[in-house]
């Protein structure tokens, strides 16, 4: 459960840093600059500390990145221009954790108790409070259908991906490697980030033979060198620290119980946004947060 409210954390600290490079160089080329320095990272981490590729859950690791990191992002970004950032994230979170909580038990007999689907569904109950729009704050596009069936896609993305770790995790611990730790989260999360590296190429090089690749964006060399500073924290935040914690909880705990903690995401980026930028969080947010602090408090004391 600590794993997962690290995630939680890196991931809230990774949305501020990923705020500005996107802003520096336009959100392709963000994700595939934090995705290739947090590849090189782990990578290294990996072949000398972990197992490298000789883990038996390499190819469970690598498809669920495939699925997550690829499928799943490819819906965020489809859903952000027809639903906003709010709904989109609702939709995210708060489904990404009861299909995983499914899926891990029809395909590996993972049972949750109910006081533990009770709190996780405070959790997600919690952050619904704090993003979803009102007539005081609309979404801040044209809402339209199409937008939900990519919210769809997202969420099953998220919560596929987070259930073939979890079978990655099982295929490990059967061929006795010893998963409950930071280094198998970390070499986890390289495979993972490899798949996504793998999948974003593939994008990056669709979307420049159809001539959709928007230029780059012209900067001075101090706001090079700033970009370049914002890319190094995305990929540290996010992909190494976040994504090596993440899979490190799913390690240890089932998927229905680490995906409502790192849910609350959005809700760890209000005081972040605040202490780096100013920006200040409304009555309902903070309600919001309260009522998902106290599902997490109360989880993790049923775990």
């Amino acid at each position: 459960m600590f794993a997962s409210f690290l995630a939680a954390f890196f991931f809230a600290l990774n949305a501020t840093c990923a705020s500005h490079s996107v802003k520096a160089l336009g959100a392709l080329r963000a994700n595939f600059g934090r995705l290739v320095v947090a590849c090189v990272f782990l990578g290294l981490f990996a072949h000398l500390v972990g197992h490298g590729f000789a883990s038996a859950s390499f190819n469970w690791f690598l498809l669920s990145g495939l699925i997550g990191m690829g499928l799943g992002d490819l819906g965020v970004y489809g859903a952000l221009p027809f639903l906003g950032s709010r709904l989109t994230v609702l939709m995210t979170q708060c489904l990404a954790a009861p299909i995983a909580a499914l899926g891990e038990w029809l395909w590996l007999g993972t049972k949750l108790t109910g006081q533990q689907v009770f709190w996780g569904s405070v959790i997600l109950a919690g952050v619904a409070v704090a993003l979803m729009p009102s007539k005081s704050s609309p979404p801040r596009v044209h809402v339209r259908p199409v937008g939900f069936l990519f919210g769809l896609l997202a969420a099953a993305g998220q919560g596929f991906g987070a259930l073939v770790s979890r079978k990655g995790v099982t295929v490990a611990a059967a061929a006795g490697e010893h998963v409950a730790n930071a280094t198998f989260g970390l070499t986890a999360a390289y495979h993972r980030i490899l798949a996504g590296v793998m999948f974003i190429s593939v994008w990056f090089l669709v979307m420049r033979l159809l001539r959709r690749l928007p230029p780059p964006l012209r900067h001075t060399p101090e706001e090079r060198r700033a970009s370049r500073r914002w890319v190094l924290a995305n990929a540290l935040a996010g992909p190494v620290a976040g994504v090596g914690c993440y899979q490190w909880a799913l390690a240890t705990t089932p998927s229905g119980l680490v995906l409502p903690i790192a849910a609350t995401t959005p809700l760890l980026s209000i005081p972040i946004a605040f202490w780096l930028e100013g920006d200040r969080p409304t009555r309902r947010s903070i309600v919001g947060a309260v009522i998902a602090v106290a599902g997490c408090i109360a989880l993790t004391l049923n775990r």
